[in-house]
């Protein structure tokens, strides 16, 4: 207990030393925050230095291995950590698929040479990811896909499109599927490939959202030659890789519905914002019927919180994610929805600001977060898709 309470206070103080003021400023949505790669553009030169900080100390990835630039905390020590970050409110110093889904399945799945070669740059921010799943035709059915890899010599020539890539514009590596044996089951014909972006054949193209933004691509390749040694895991047992992966992607969406919301300062909250708008009384939310649903959500929230917590202690302590990460992302997506609609019903008609005067910059983005959270019931496997989960693997119902 001794030792922790040491680290505890030394962990405090070295945050206290070295966050710099843009650390402890409020970000609105995961967009606002670091991503890293070789595209971004900081924000300011304290976005780069607190991450320059953290990650010399390992805390970008603090439960990985130190031999590859990590933390090398234990179980303990991380609940520390975040404990000592939310109490001084601090942003996340990088986020990014790197983090949360390719880096993790190389832990669990990947060579020695391909850990040596991408976590480092990962925990540093140098290289930004993007997951290459989703085909035309090939979304809820994904062992469908159709994009082929085919051996030549050390490598293997990629044709084929992705669609739905998120961030694929801005991203430096891609994590893939193709299909390397046409002949065999759609499950058993699969390989997960690893591809630098800036190979010639790939071309991305930002798709137009419905919410005005565009953080979707379309992911063309032709003849693209990526190097044998690219391959995770063994030809073929793609798919084995991909579902594990899927369970910590359904982990990373399910996170929307802890909040999106952070950083240093305070933030507005729900309860405030609805005084503003629809008056108080007794210091309370004048509207009963709008004071029950945020308490509800807030409630709601919280407990989710709590259970995310609880899975994530389960896995630091080397439990593998399974079906469990359906309940999480089935969840978080209808907590995040409806999060999304309070705000719409809290701000009325000042909800619906798109552009220009009479708006405030929060007015401004409620209707759009509102339209891209419905996205949320679908990327990642649909809600049906993951209700189908959790009934044949959790339930045992029959199919």
């Amino acid at each position: 207990m001794a030792d922790l309470e040491t680290f505890r206070s030394e962990t405090g103080a070295w945050l206290d030393a070295n966050a710099p003021e843009f650390a402890k400023t409020p970000f609105k949505d995961t967009d606002d925050l670091c991503w890293g790669g070789a595209k971004y553009d900081f924000a300011e030169p304290g976005e780069k230095e607190w991450l320059d900080r953290m990650a010399a100390k390992g805390w970008t990835a603090p439960a990985w291995p130190t031999k590859y630039g990590g933390g090398g905390l234990d179980k303990e020590e991380q609940k520390i950590l975040a404990e000592e970050m939310r109490k001084r409110r601090l942003r996340p110093p990088l986020v990014g698929f790197g983090l949360s889904m390719i880096g993790m399945l190389l832990l669990q799945e990947g060579s020695e040479e391909l850990c040596a070669e991408h976590l480092p740059k990962i925990i540093r921010g140098e290289i930004r990811w993007c997951q290459g799943y989703s085909e035309p035709g090939s979304g809820s059915d994904l062992a469908s896909l159709r994009t082929r890899a085919v051996r030549d010599g050390d490598d293997f020539v990629l044709n084929g499109q992705k669609v739905w890539t998120s961030y694929a514009d801005q991203a430096d590596w891609m994590f893939l599927l193709v299909r390397t044996d046409p002949d065999a089951s759609k499950h058993t014909g699969i390989s997960f490939l690893l591809m630098n972006m800036a190979s010639p054949g790939v071309e991305a193209k930002p798709i137009a959202l419905i919410s005005g933004y565009s953080p979707f691509c379309e992911t063309f390749l032709a003849d693209v030659r990526v190097p044998a040694g690219n391959l995770v895991g063994t030809e073929n047992d793609g798919w084995r890789l991909a579902k594990a992966l899927l369970g910590h992607e359904r982990t990373m969406i399910a996170g929307f519905g802890t909040g999106s919301g952070g950083g240093g300062g305070k933030r507005e909250s729900m309860a405030d914002r609805a005084k503003r708008y629809s008056g108080e009384e007794n210091g309370q939310v004048a509207d009963a019927l709008l004071r029950d649903r945020i308490a509800a959500g807030e409630m709601d929230q919280r407990a989710f919180e709590l259970t995310m917590l609880r899975s994530r202690d389960s896995m630091k302590a080397g439990h593998k994610p399974g079906a469990e990460t359906s309940f999480f992302k089935l969840h978080g997506t209808e907590i995040n929805m409806r999060r999304n609609e309070l705000e719409m019903k809290i701000a009325g008609p000042q909800s619906l600001g798109w552009e220009g005067e009479g708006f405030d910059e929060r007015e401004l983005t409620t209707a759009r977060a509102w339209l891209r959270s419905r996205g949320n019931s679908i990327e990642g496997g649909t809600s049906e898709v993951q209700l189908n989960i959790i009934a044949k693997r959790v339930l045992g119902l029959p199919d």
